[in-house]
């Protein structure tokens, strides 16, 4: 009996362990790195397949953007049509990831400064416009189903903290900030109900997410998501951005992350954008965290290590996604440089930090349960917990994407 109620216990233990969570990268600009010729290599300089190889270091799921028309834009990174997203979408799903998509409802950059209503949308009026989103939401995923790229994570829009689809660009009337008029706020909210409602019809089993970017301003992002729990919002997941040179230190975040379970939402959380410097400041760098992490590729890799020790941490978030992470020598593919992007431009070889990324997840893979032997990488316990090196402990552990019984 004891015996028996071992091994229920323990199985028990590893049905929670198992609690599905996502590790990944926007990846929107990979055709076109690959189109230039851009190769991709592993650490030892083998050249491989990006999306093959990704899945292989432990990583199961990819964000792709969507803008309705940027042919309207001069930036070469604005490119993501439906056409674009199709293709690309079809490749990650058949690579074995899972695929978020994320919708701009814009024809250039959606954030948190820009939020400018396409240019075929602009004549409409407000109830015109949420029709325009019902049915522009609807006929992408309809798409996107047809060519083999049905989404499994949706963002109904970008950087949404202030609202979105405010007017042509320069249009200030219609932003939502908390002392903002009620009309704009359920402006706003009609605008996500459609989008909400076509993911729903079209992708029942997609979970819906609602992006922010407010993590160093609580009452901001606790009012926003009080704002959306009031207006019947009906959506899956917080999604929010974080970049240390813009947002502040690992304790701000994590204030953040802390805010948002205590009011019980009931949501899960994802990081859907992250990215840290390997070499230089990234522009427009607000906050200086080179006294702890310098911007080298040792730098980048130990605040890869400690987010996710710290994401580990906290039951509630579910995902972790690196923001252009496939930047990788420039070929004319854009006129910008990333300088917190996850390879050299150099080598073609992954940066250090790209393989930290796998132990989000690495704890909750678990595909089999093996005596394999061990080797000289990173070890985890089951409830997240990194060693580096072979725990004395008696335990189940996970050790190079393999679970290991330590008798």
């Amino acid at each position: 009996m004891k015996k028996t109620l071992l091994i229920v216990a323990f199985f028990s233990c590893m049905t929670t362990a198992t609690a599905q969570k996502y590790v990944g990268g926007d990846i929107s600009l990979l055709t076109k790195y690959e189109e230039a010729g851009v190769v991709y290599k592993d650490k030892d300089g083998n050249d491989v397949q990006p999306l093959t190889f990704f899945k292989e270091q432990g990583l199961n799921a990819m964000r792709v953007r969507l803008f309705v028309d940027p042919s309207f834009d001069n930036d070469k990174a604005v490119c993501q049509d439906l056409e674009y997203v199709k293709a690309l979408g079809k490749r990650i799903k058949e690579a074995g990831h899972k695929f978020m998509l994320d919708f701009h409802y814009s024809d250039t950059w959606a954030d948190p400064g820009k939020q400018w209503t396409p240019d075929a949308w602009k004549t409409l009026n407000d109830e015109a416009l949420a029709t325009k989103v019902y049915e522009y939401t609807k006929k992408c995923l309809e798409e996107l189903k047809a060519a083999g790229a049905g989404p499994d994570f949706i963002q109904t829009g970008n950087e949404i903290s202030f609202g979105m689809l405010w007017g042509v660009a320069g249009t200030t009337a219609n932003h939502c900030y908390i002392d903002s008029p009620d009309a704009n706020w359920n402006r706003f909210f009609s605008f996500l109900k459609k989008a909400g409602a076509a993911c729903r019809e079209e992708c029942p089993d997609a979970k819906i997410i609602i992006h922010s970017e407010r993590v160093p301003e609580k009452d901001v992002l606790i009012d926003y998501f009080d704002r959306i729990k009031t207006a019947s919002i009906d959506y899956d997941i917080i999604g929010l951005s974080y970049y240390p040179a813009y947002h502040g230190d690992l304790a701000t975040l994590e204030g953040a992350l802390k805010a948002l379970e205590d009011k019980n939402y009931g949501k899960d959380i994802m990081i859907v954008e992250t990215g840290y410097s390997y070499a230089w400041a990234l522009d427009g760098t607000t906050f200086d965290y080179t006294a702890t992490y310098p911007y080298t590729e040792e730098g980048q890799r130990q605040f890869t290590a400690d987010l996710i020790t710290m994401l580990n941490k906290h039951e509630s978030v579910k995902g972790l996604f690196w923001w252009w992470p496939e930047d990788n020598g420039n070929k004319g593919v854009t006129d910008k440089w990333w300088n917190a992007a996850l390879y050299n431009h150099d080598t073609g070889k992954p940066y250090a930090a790209f393989y930290e990324l796998k132990s989000f997840a690495t704890s909750t893979n678990i595909n089999q349960f093996t005596h394999e032997k061990e080797t000289d990488s990173d070890w985890y316990s089951l409830n997240g917990l990194k060693h580096t090196r072979k725990p004395a402990e008696k335990g189940v552990y996970i050790n190079n994407g393999k679970t290991i019984v330590i008798k």
